[in-house]
């Protein structure tokens, strides 16, 4: 069996309040093209369709309208489509009966509760897929995985076919560099679960969440297709393509054939400088220096020793005039201190004293952050709105 593994469109994605929408359809075109030129026996996208849980009209059009030209690139294909954490698992199985006509298979949610039997379908006389949606883990049934994956096995005794799993997780020990606020026991606000929890009886794990693509194992059968288009400027940098992943697989525990295929940005993503950080002077020469015709997307990586000059972001916006890209922001970096320095600590009674605003401010200037009037003005709004609706209670 032939699959094309797909994730993380997050289509209606918006950066600092440009649309994607240019890209995201361009994107969508060179899948077109893809599954016209690969021909692959199931198309499966490993959940966050969407950005929100409430994506508008016109991107769910856009989903829709790109989901009936895939099919009709290739329309013995079975195509397969899972909810992650960034989509309504409702909303994504409205329209599940109708899909049915085009062999769509939309799954959106799952309980405790489900029949696991409505989760494996079948792709005659090629294999078998697996397909779990996200779910929180209080929702998900016992060993689902490898609950699955006995049902499958008595189903395929005879035949012994190819079996993929599809799921939407964080795996311990990825490699989570451009998910903000991740660490390595929470990644994109999900916990990591081990790699054991798949058990050993699937051909291939086809994973969604993660925006780097990787595999995970030695035999290089869990993996991560990443994004098809980059979503954050983090993402961005060296060895962190873009795309999707062609698998062949004939057999049941047989040898596997990947490929992976690069999808093209029409509007790239850049980091003034590409690599680490420019004092505010370098940065301005480097933005002057980027070219007027590039249409891209662009932040510049200041390294400041306290803060960023007064109208520093108006002098940024005035360099970019006449220029093709969108000038977003300044990512400002405080310069390392010495870490031989004394450390302030605290006892319980005086950390309970501190203004919470005041015990932020240090948080972010120990990560060598800065912590600006914006953030202080908007943590001091978010103080008063507690204490104003504890005062309701």
């Amino acid at each position: 069996m032939k699959i094309l593994h797909t994730s993380d469109w997050h289509l209606g994605h918006m950066l600092y309040n440009y649309s994607r929408e240019e890209e995201q359809q361009y994107m969508l075109d060179q899948m077109v093209d893809i599954v016209k030129d690969q021909q692959p026996d199931a198309f499966l996208i490993s959940g966050d369709v969407y950005d929100t849980t409430q994506p508008s009209a016109f991107v769910q059009k856009m989903f829709a309208d790109a989901i009936v030209r895939i099919h009709e690139a290739c329309k013995q294909m079975t195509i397969v489509c899972i909810a992650g954490n960034h989509d309504s698992g409702s909303k994504h199985m409205i329209y599940k009966t109708p899909w049915k006509a085009l062999n769509v298979n939309m799954i959106g949610s799952i309980s405790k509760d489900s029949c696991l039997e409505d989760y494996i379908i079948k792709v005659e006389g090629k294999g078998y897929i697996v397909a779990v949606p996200f779910a929180a883990e209080r929702f998900m049934p016992t060993d689902v995985y490898k609950e699955l994956q006995k049902i499958v096995d008595e189903l395929n005794h005879d035949e012994q076919q190819p079996v993929f799993l599809m799921a939407h997780m964080a795996v311990a020990k990825s490699d989570y560099r451009g998910h903000d606020q991740s660490t390595d026991d929470y990644i994109g606000g999900l916990y990591c679960q081990e790699l054991e929890v798949f058990g050993d009886g699937y051909d291939y794990v086809a994973l969604g969440h993660i925006h780097k693509h990787q595999t995970l194992d030695t035999e290089r059968r869990i993996a991560y297709c990443g994004t098809p288009i980059a979503i954050s400027f983090d993402e961005v940098y060296s060895g962190n393509d873009h795309g999707v992943v062609i698998i062949e697989c004939d057999k049941h525990e047989g040898p596997l054939n990947t490929e992976f295929i690069t999808i093209e940005n029409c509007r790239q993503l850049v980091n003034l400088p590409h690599e680490g950080v420019a004092c505010w002077e370098d940065a301005k020469k480097l933005l002057d220096a980027f070219p007027d015709d590039s249409p891209a997307y662009l932040r510049l990586n200041v390294e400041v020793d306290d803060y960023l000059p007064a109208g520093a972001n108006d002098e940024a916006v005035h360099i970019s005039q006449g220029k093709s890209c969108r000038f977003c922001l300044i990512n400002a970096k405080r310069k390392a201190h010495d870490t031989t320095r004394e450390v302030k600590t605290f006892t319980t009674t005086e950390f309970k004293a501190l203004d919470p605003v005041e015990v932020a401010r240090m948080f972010v200037e120990a990560k060598n952050d800065i912590f600006d009037d914006d953030m202080k003005a908007c943590l001091e709004f978010a103080k008063q709105e507690v204490k104003n609706n504890s005062g309701n209670e």
